[in-house]
């Protein structure tokens, strides 16, 4: 399989960072209702800790898919027969979801250092967690979270409907399948 992608399918890179930031997503949402519903302090650190590491790579890989859209890769032709619709509803998805990921980061790293918590968390500090409730970020960041679950469960019926039911092999063009 060719490192860009083709008129119709995507190619190595586009289908790596696709389905390694899908899998960290559902790390960091798994880490984060986690966060929220650990009563001990030093498993509450521990989940958060890994929450905020996981937080900043898929900031990154979100990033590195951007420029790697702008600068060196084109993204493979519409679907055939895809109605102009469902074509805008899709990029309407995407765009969403590049801007929710980029504004639960913010919103992450906001709550961390307006809490104090990073030196806590990554510092080693003694102390107890900040009410995160109390920082302000936390509310966008709480929203966020919701949307961006609505939408991968819009995304992923998207694409069983596209694969299974339209029969256009969506899932093959991201590298499962055939």
């Amino acid at each position: 399989m060719a490192l860009k992608s083709t008129q119709d399918r995507f190619g190595t890179v586009a289908i790596t960072i696709h389905w390694l930031a899908a899998a960290l997503i559902v790390a960091l949402l798994i880490s984060g209702f986690r966060v929220s519903g650990a009563a001990d302090p030093a498993a509450k650190a521990a989940f958060l800790r890994f929450h905020a590491v996981m937080g900043i790579a898929i900031l990154a890989l979100t990033l590195g898919r951007i420029a790697w859209w702008w600068f060196a890769d084109r993204k493979p032709l519409p679907v055939a027969g895809q109605p102009p619709l469902l074509r805008r509803a899709a990029s309407a998805v995407h765009l969403v979801f590049y801007i929710l990921i980029v504004g639960l980061a913010a919103s992450g790293i906001g709550m961390m250092i307006l809490s104090g918590a990073g030196p806590i968390v990554f510092g080693g500090a003694s102390g107890a967690l900040p009410d995160f409730w109390t920082v302000p970020p936390r509310i966008p960041h709480g929203i966020g979270v919701r949307v961006l679950i609505a939408l991968l469960i819009l995304h992923v019926a998207g694409a069983l409907y596209h694969h299974f039911i339209r029969g256009d092999r969506l899932l093959a063009r991201m590298g499962v399948g055939r």
